[in-house]
């Protein structure tokens, strides 16, 4: 027997869209990016409540990453701002891998463009954040070698970064290439 209650009008309609819906863009939700030719790491941060968690290492290819991954990522989980990192050397001069930290938001920013995305792609600087995961690692016993992976670390610590001092990061579409 069947509930006639659970029937309604849309349920016998024959018209009706069946593609699946995009998830909604979160307002609070933020992803950091620790940049590197290698892997990049991953943290998500909720501005609402100014905390961040790692999130995942993406393996990179020559600074690239799978871009069909990282536009997942953004998609699935409704991010609404991208912070990148931006590694200046001590006295605040460009370096190299700043310059293609740099290449990479552009770049990042015109395939969300592409894809219709409401996401904000962001610099923030990233001096030592590296240097303080690692100290953090170690001290909570999360790494066991100096070689092992703190990239999600960084992320995290980007994202305080971020959110000690939001006015201090520059949205990509405001800035010149270099």
């Amino acid at each position: 027997m069947v509930d006639s209650t659970l029937i309604t009008d849309t349920d016998t309609d024959t018209d009706t869209d069946t593609s699946v819906a995009e998830p909604a863009v979160k307002p609070h939700l933020i992803l950091a990016l620790d940049y590197g030719v290698k892997k990049m790491g991953m943290a998500l941060g909720n501005s609402l409540t100014e905390t961040a968690r790692a999130f995942d290492i993406l393996a990179m290819n020559n600074g690239q990453p799978d871009w069909d991954n990282l536009l997942g990522i953004i998609k699935v989980w409704g991010v609404a701002k991208v912070v990148v990192g931006l590694p200046l050397n001590m006295d605040g001069s460009s370096s190299m891998l700043s310059k293609r930290a740099h290449k990479f938001a552009r770049r990042l920013a015109h395939r969300i463009m592409e894809q219709h995305l409401p996401v904000t792609v962001i610099l923030c600087d990233e001096r030592l954040t590296s240097v303080g995961a690692r100290e953090i690692a170690w001290e909570n016993g999360w790494i066991q070698n100096e070689r092992d992976p703190i990239d999600d670390i960084s992320a995290c610590i980007l994202m305080s970064t971020y959110f000690a001092d939001p006015s201090s990061s520059i949205a990509i579409d405001a800035i010149k290439a270099d």
